[in-house]
Parts: C-alpha cells; sequence; structure tokens
C-alpha cells in the first residue's frame, strides 16, 4: 500500500532511538500516522514543527499497518508564531482539537482546506481570532454538531436573531426568548454576518462554540475532556482583550 499528498503536521512523538511517529492531516486520508525514519537528524529537526505544510508518501505492506512516511518541507509556518503568543497558543488549539475530535484515516477535505487557510494567517493577530472563531464553527458542523442561526426556532423570524438555545444550537430572536432570554446562551452578531466583530464579540463566540464542544463532541468522545490547549488560547486571548 502506498500514497503521496500534501499535508500538515499536527503532532511528533519520539520512536526508538532515531524515528519518530507522526501525526499529520491530509486533505484525502484526513487523520493519518506513520513512522519517519532518521527523525532526529539535524535537517528532520527543522522541518518538524506542528504546523509545517509536508510532501508526504505513506508506504506500508498492509492498509492497517502504522507504515513509514518520507517527508519533504512545503512550507514552514514556524516563523509565524515565534513573535506572537496568541498565534502559538492558537496553533497549539488547532492541533490539539483535530487530534482529538478527527477519527483515523478518513477524509474530512473541506474542514482541512480551511484549516489551512486558518494556519495561513496565523501572526495576523488582528484578524485570527474571528478566523480561528469559524473555524471552531466548521469543525462542530463538520462532525454534525453545526449550529442553525438560519431563523429563530421560536418564531421563524430570520431579522432580531440574539441568543442561541444550548440544547438545540438552534437561534432564537429577543422576542423568541422572552422570560427563557436568561437560560439562553448570547449570539454574537459577528456570526451573522453583522460587523467585523471585536474582541469582546468574538470571546462571547467562543464561549458559544466551548459550550457545544463540551456538551455535544465531548460525549461522542467518551466523555474525555477537550484538550488543555484550548483553555490557555481562550486564556491568552483574554488577557489581550483585558488589557485594551
Amino acid at each position: 500500500m502506498e500514497w503521496r499528498d500534501t499535508g500538515i503536521l499536527l503532532a511528533t512523538r519520539p520512536h526508538g532511538e532515531t524515528s519518530a511517529i507522526l501525526e499529520v492531516l491530509t486533505p484525502s486520508k484526513g487523520l493519518h500516522a506513520g513512522v519517519l525514519r532518521g527523525a532526529s537528524s539535524r535537517k528532520n529537526a527543522a522541518m518538524l514543527q506542528p504546523g509545517a505544510q509536508l510532501d508526504l508518501s505513506w508506504r506500508a505492506r498492509l492498509e492497517e499497518h502504522i507504515g513509514s512516511f518520507t517527508a519533504e518541507l512545503e512550507r514552514s509556518r514556524s516563523a509565524q508564531v515565534m513573535d506572537s503568543r496568541l498565534a502559538l497558543a492558537g496553533l497549539n488549539a488547532v492541533t490539539s482539537l483535530l487530534r482529538y475530535a478527527l477519527p483515523e484515516r478518513e477524509a474530512h477535505e473541506p474542514l482541512y482546506k480551511r484549516t489551512e487557510r486558518l494556519l495561513d494567517l496565523m501572526g495576523q493577530d488582528d484578524i485570527w481570532p474571528l478566523a480561528y472563531l469559524k473555524w471552531e464553527l466548521a469543525l462542530l458542523d463538520e462532525l454534525g454538531f453545526g449550529l442553525d442561526l438560519s431563523a429563530c426556532a421560536v418564531t421563524g423570524a430570520r431579522d432580531g436573531l440574539a441568543y442561541v438555545s444550548p440544547k438545540s444550537g438552534r437561534a432564537v430572536t429577543a422576542d423568541g426568548a422572552g422570560e427563557w432570554a436568561a437560560k439562553l446562551l448570547p449570539l454574537p452578531p459577528v456570526l451573522l454576518g453583522q460587523g467585523g466583530g471585536d474582541d469582546a464579540e468574538v470571546l462571547t463566540g467562543l464561549r458559544l462554540t466551548g459550550h457545544f464542544l463540551n456538551t455535544q463532541l465531548a460525549p461522542e468522545m467518551g466523555g474525555k475532556p477537550l484538550p488543555d490547549s484550548r483553555g490557555r488560547f481562550l486564556a491568552v486571548f483574554e488577557r489581550r482583550l483585558n488589557r485594551l
């Protein structure tokens, strides 16, 4: 068995004295692991940074085997996070959530393309948090837990949407919420395509997606908690907001 594809490096872990197991995300093979021989060499050490874009070839005798990678660097993204704590924390959140949520060897090409675009924006701290928020919405949607923000679940109205039901994930207007408003989740206008979305709105949105990651996705993962790296990213982002 053999294939070749581009891929995003998500994580590495040592394997033997000089090799490593790479976990990558590719358009056609999804989340995939394999052994890279000689990973500890100086040449490969510079290449094996999370977020790197790699030209990958995988080979195994049988498809179910872990197999072996050969890899060449297409482009590094390490410089994009070198001077930004926010970008580094965000990169760790993205790679950890993908490893947490995706089944192995199942293609998710739309999510792959969105992830590639998101990582290419790292270091642009003025626009990256909103792009990350929309990526989390896409992750929920790709896994079958997407929010329905098209119309009010109570009245059917398409205007004036202000909340999201914490159970159904459907939008609700202020009129439709009525006395139940305090039990609903705030819906920031930026998720409706209204305005550019300041940091406060983005944080509200991240709390919204975080609720559904915890209540919808995590139970499907056997109740395993979300990666700590997502919480660390939110903490870095909140500190930036509090300094403004």
